[in-house]
């Protein structure tokens, strides 16, 4: 390492966050890219470990030491390299994955983690503007044509590790434009798109054709798509949502958190919505049920259509604000986590059970709600039991209630039915360890195969799959397992 006792000079010091009342009036990026000089600084930090846990923490198994010291040395060319060899969307990952690599650095031990995601930004986008970032156009085709369905990160991955070995791949999407949950559920203020449309760019000149506004199975047979393609992937994602079958819930103003998102992002992306179909937040009393990322992306949205005012609740206790027993290094810990959107405002309550909607005049007016504990049982593996609080029944007044309550499972009708391949217990569809289903030459990956998980999880899973694909079809593979 250029640096081995970097981390006991420099500190470490996150980007710069636009300010408050500046960004909730728009919905640009929040977060502002590092000057390169701080960011080799923060790369001084990357210890000379000798077993560096944030390669077993990865996905996508990104070589996290190495482009560290490169870039600290000033070698940005090299990091890239490196960075590239791993990961299809680091300029994606870079922006929200939730890095737990940094969770698994060795400097998390005693002390504050590597900056490693975003030094992983750093170092893409300084790629992007010294032109490092350039088609890859392959030498040769192998004259096979491969049909993945769904353009959200998995499929995506997938693809573009396809194409680079020689396939002729066409990625279908069913919504009128490419990205799937990074364009359509990811807010701007996290990833503007532009920086998916970037990245397409690429894609198309390297030889990958995208078809849009195409819903296999349902306007687009499944049998001809056997027919005319050597290999399928299935990359559709998780699209069906939990629900909250509670009293009241019939009543208007209550929706989905992705309904909610994929509106709000057709919107800033300068569609027009009918006033009929409108989910707006401004002047509104909103409550957001649900803790977890997608909830916060809909607290952030609120803020930008200029809520009155935001609640989120959560069913679970309040995480511990550092790491505890029960999730040791390099563990991932269960922390409370405070996204930009909260800095923005808005109350936040945790062990809240909502009971049940009411109505005036058929519109939601409020929701009654009660206080929770989980009790832990005798024995060791035995789950905690939810009870209500007595005397704990209260009252939040709400004119718009989003429920992100997260996933059940992929959306059956249509592509899965007629394809007739076998799912899982929960519902996901079933693959062995080479990602293909019960249907031969149909693979899938992602959310659809292992349920409703991380972005880097599903790039991950897109590119193991390529390899699979590519020993099926090939009977070996020069592609990367990781």
């Amino acid at each position: 390492m250029g640096e081995v006792r970097g981390f006991l000079k420099v500190k470490r010091q996150l980007a710069e966050r636009r300010l408050v009342d500046r960004r909730i009036r728009d919905f640009k990026e929040v977060s502002v890219l590092r000057p390169d000089k701080e960011s080799e600084q923060q790369a001084s930090r990357c210890m000379d470990c000798g077993t560096p846990f944030c390669h077993w923490a990865c996905p996508v198994g990104n070589y996290i030491p190495e482009w560290n010291d490169f870039m600290f040395s000033g070698d940005w060319r090299q990091a890239f390299e490196l960075l590239n060899a791993t990961n299809n969307f680091p300029e994606i990952t870079g922006r929200v994955c939730p890095a737990e690599c940094e969770y698994a650095c060795v400097l998390e031990v005693n002390d504050d983690a590597v900056t490693i995601r975003e030094n992983e930004l750093a170092i893409i986008e300084r790629a992007f503007r010294k032109g490092l970032v350039r088609p890859n156009i392959p030498r040769s085709r192998t004259g096979k044509k491969i049909a993945v369905v769904g353009s959200g990160p998995a499929g995506l991955a997938c693809g573009a590790q396809l194409n680079k070995a020689g396939y002729n791949v066409t990625v279908f999407e069913k919504d009128d434009k490419i990205g799937g949950i990074l364009r359509y559920g990811i807010p701007d203020f996290k990833l503007e798109k532009w920086v998916i449309d970037r990245r397409l760019e690429i894609m198309k000149k390297e030889g990958i054709r995208f078809v849009t506004s195409v819903n296999i199975g349902v306007d687009y047979s499944v049998r001809k798509l056997l027919k005319e393609y050597d290999v399928i992937c299935l990359a559709g994602g998780s699209r069906v949502p939990r629900d909250l079958k509670i009293k009241g819930r019939e009543l208007k103003d209550i929706h989905f958190a992705m309904d909610y998102l994929v509106q709000s992002n057709k919107k800033v992306a300068g569609e027009t919505i009918s006033q009929k179909k409108l989910i707006d937040a401004g002047g509104k009393r909103v409550v957001v049920i649900g803790g977890g990322d997608t909830g916060s992306d809909c607290v952030g949205t609120a803020h930008r259509q200029g809520a009155s005012c935001v609640v989120q609740i959560e069913l679970l206790p309040k995480p511990a604000e550092c790491r505890v027993e029960e999730y040791p290094w390099p563990m991932a810990p269960m922390i409370l986590k405070t996204s930009s959107s909260h800095e923005e405002g808005g109350q936040r309550d945790w062990s809240v059970l909502t009971k049940r909607f009411v109505g005036k005049r058929g519109h939601v007016d409020k929701l009654e709600c009660v206080k929770v504990e989980f009790v832990r049982s005798e024995g060791k593996n035995v789950c905690p039991v939810m009870k209500e609080v007595k005397g704990s029944a209260f009252e939040i007044k709400a004119d718009l209630v989003i429920l992100a309550v997260g996933f059940l499972h992929p959306e059956h009708k249509g592509l899965l039915t007629e394809l007739g391949v076998e799912l899982d217990e929960q519902g996901n569809v079933k693959t062995g360890s080479d990602f293909m289903t019960s249907v031969s030459g149909v693979f899938s990956m992602g959310d659809m195969r292992r349920g409703q998980s991380l972005i880097v999880w599903a790039i991950a899973e897109g590119r193991r799959a390529a390899f699979n694909i590519d020993k099926y079809l090939m009977g070996s593979s020069n592609l990367p397992v990781l």
